[in-house]
């Protein structure tokens, strides 16, 4: 990932509004910031949250609180807590996220 043509800024995550996506079942709520080619977010996932869709878009994913599992179309499920993330490039391994007990993450794509 190179970030070209974005100048220095600040970012009030809480002063974003959040934007619902439903879930199979649950929901996420986005706090995005978007810049060039760049998105950003905090995402919250509702206890219980499972994605509704496989993703193959590439992710730089910190979990801050709550527990992520990422399971990949090819059978792999990976357990994440906080301080922990993954790495994944662009159709280089489908995954979705499922949250249990809910969790809050910082995203870059």
């Amino acid at each position: 990932m190179r970030i070209h043509g974005i100048p220095f800024q600040t970012v009030d995550w809480a002063r974003l509004a959040p934007s619902h996506h439903p879930g199979d079942p649950g929901e996420s709520a986005w706090r995005t910031f978007e810049a060039g080619d760049i998105r950003a977010r905090i995402v919250e996932y509702s206890p219980g949250y499972i994605a509704d869709h496989w993703c193959e878009r590439g992710h730089v994913v910190f979990v801050i609180d709550g527990e992520l599992i990422t399971e990949l179309r090819d059978g792999r499920k990976v357990t994440l807590g906080p301080g922990q993330g993954y790495v994944v490039s662009e159709a280089d391994g489908a995954h979705r996220s499922v949250s249990p007990r809910g969790a809050r993450l910082f995203i870059v794509d």
